[in-house]
């Protein structure tokens, strides 16, 4: 269920570490800027991968495991 939420292309960034604060650290351990940043409500997944130059799938199996 949870990989769902993380693969939903709707979900921004804001909401998601809202609803899964442990995931800040899967952010602020590649010195991504996500975590509290005031363009978090209108960015998803797929914008913070693009932006920071990651595989959105490795990523997204990193965060699924942290949920786990």
């Amino acid at each position: 269920m949870k990989r769902v939420e993380l693969e939903n292309p709707d979900l921004d960034l804001d909401t998601l570490l809202r609803r899964f604060p442990r995931l800040a650290p899967a952010f602020l351990n590649r010195d991504m800027l996500c975590v509290g940043c005031m363009v978090a409500p209108f960015h998803t997944l797929t914008d913070a991968c693009a932006e920071y130059g990651l595989s959105q799938e490795r990523f997204i199996e990193e965060l699924a495991r942290l949920l786990e």
